[in-house]
């Protein structure tokens, strides 16, 4: 299992399109066998920020997803119309792995 972070900044005025667009991404992420759960957090502090972490079985099914055609659409469509900056994403799970189970990684790794 590794979990992927995806950090959004979107353009004022376009959060209710991320979303919405999310949604149908979401819809379509559900029927990969490589993908185990997503959630999208948005925050409360500063407006048009998001957060979506994705639980996927393999890194190689999510490199799968990214590689995608459809992955790419909705990310030209993003880049130009939707997001105010480039999106940056950060491995978790191959880290959190080596942590014993139920343990945050970080607090474990400072004791």
């Amino acid at each position: 299992m590794v979990t992927i972070g995806m950090d959004y900044e979107v353009r004022e005025g376009k959060a209710e399109a991320f979303e919405r667009k999310f949604a149908l991404v979401l819809e379509a992420m559900r029927t990969l066998p490589t993908h185990a759960h997503t959630e999208l957090f948005k925050s409360v502090g500063a407006p048009g920020r998001y957060l979506i972490v994705s639980e996927w079985h393999s890194r190689e099914g999510f490199d799968a997803f990214v590689a995608s055609e459809a992955f790419h659409r909705v990310t030209d469509w993003g880049a130009s119309a939707i997001l105010a900056s480039r999106p940056r994403h950060e491995v978790y799970g191959e880290r959190a792995a080596s942590a014993p189970a139920g343990r945050c990684p970080v607090a474990h790794a400072a004791r």
